[in-house]
């Protein structure tokens, strides 16, 4: 058996589309629960990586025949020493010694790049949920990587949503928030708020738990985000924001987000939710999930599950999360492999 791992160029759509091919493969078997990847995004990611990040694809054959690819991302405004790595074998090629193969390939390029860690996830079974396979933390641990953070992915099935529950947590939320009001959008940031958002954004990776995860703060600005909301539309991806506005200052001081892909139209990703830690304590983590929630299924309304991830030891960001519906379906290791 022979496997020759090889670059793939960005321009050549055929060899994207045999990847794009075997993400469908590994993803109807590893998370049958999520959505398949959406075919204009993935296509529109391999061409242009975002703003910030440059990266690598490489695709493994297997006797001629596609068998896995691996993405290096590697960002360059920030995180200099990092990159973050995704490795996809298709089922019938598994235990065959393509992904080590991948894996290697990838080395070599950060090594080569300067880079001091490598990042990556790997679902695992929880307690009672869903079935999944141990191989991937086995492949990680045998070449040296270790767990820097677990997430938890959680699941809100809307139509179990209890809509008099969120109107009395709303309602007292609301009571704390004297002095703010409400701010919505979809498509383009309004001019008059990008530069609050590009701050909150830039707070995340400060603000949330990342374990031992070496991943610093990301040096967002507004053309970043300008130039990201050109992104997502060429990756057919909707997003629909809520923030909180301090009336006072006039800044935008709480925001989140939610996130689909044009297909398919039943699934959303629950993305940020931050708040300027200056304005904590007044209920507006509550107020912009409820209230994004109920917009965007105002525009979205074959909506029927909504996906999103915590850190497991994000007590504060969970418990709004649970009072919401939200419900655990896996755990998701982050990796990190010294190079």
């Amino acid at each position: 058996m022979d496997i020759a791992v090889t670059r793939l160029d960005p321009a050549d759509q055929e060899a994207a589309l045999r990847a794009y091919e075997i993400d469908l493969a590994a993803g109807a078997v590893d998370v049958p629960d999520l959505p398949p990847p959406s075919r204009r995004a993935f296509l529109a990611r391999v061409a242009d990586p975002g703003p910030g990040y440059r990266h690598e694809y490489a695709i493994a054959r297997v006797d001629g025949l596609p068998a896995g690819f691996m993405r290096l991302d590697l960002p360059f405004l920030d995180n200099l020493h990092n990159a973050d790595l995704e490795i996809y074998v298709h089922p019938t090629y598994r235990r065959r010694g393509v992904g080590r193969a991948l894996h290697a390939y990838a080395v070599g390029l950060a090594a080569r790049d300067g880079r001091k860690h490598l990042a990556g996830m790997s679902p695992t079974a929880l307690p009672g949920g869903p079935a999944r396979d141990g191989a991937f933390a086995a492949f990680a641990q045998s070449v040296g990587a270790y767990v820097a953070l677990t997430d938890v992915r959680r699941r809100l099935d809307i139509a179990a949503v209890d809509d008099a529950a969120l109107d009395g947590a709303l309602a007292g939320a609301w009571q704390h928030a004297p002095g703010y009001s409400l701010v919505q959008w979809s498509g383009a940031t309004p001019e008059e708020i990008v530069a609050d958002v590009a701050y909150l954004d830039g707070r995340l990776l400060a603000d949330a738990p990342m374990g031992d995860l070496t991943w610093e703060p990301e040096k967002v600005d507004a053309q970043r985000i300008r130039e990201m909301e050109a992104t997502n539309t060429r990756r057919g991806r909707q997003l629909y924001h809520t923030g909180v506005r301090h009336d006072a200052s006039g800044r935008l001081v709480g925001w989140t987000t939610l996130s689909r892909y044009e297909d398919p139209d039943w699934h959303a990703w629950q993305l940020i939710t931050i708040v300027d830690p200056d304005h904590r304590g007044h209920r507006i983590g509550t107020i912009v999930k409820i209230e994004n929630l109920r917009y965007t299924l105002m525009a979205e309304p074959t909506l029927r599950y909504i996906d999103t991830f915590n850190a497991a030891e994000n007590d504060h960001m969970i418990s709004i999360n649970e009072l919401m519906g939200f419900r655990p379906v896996d755990a998701w290791h982050n990796w990190q492999q010294d190079l």
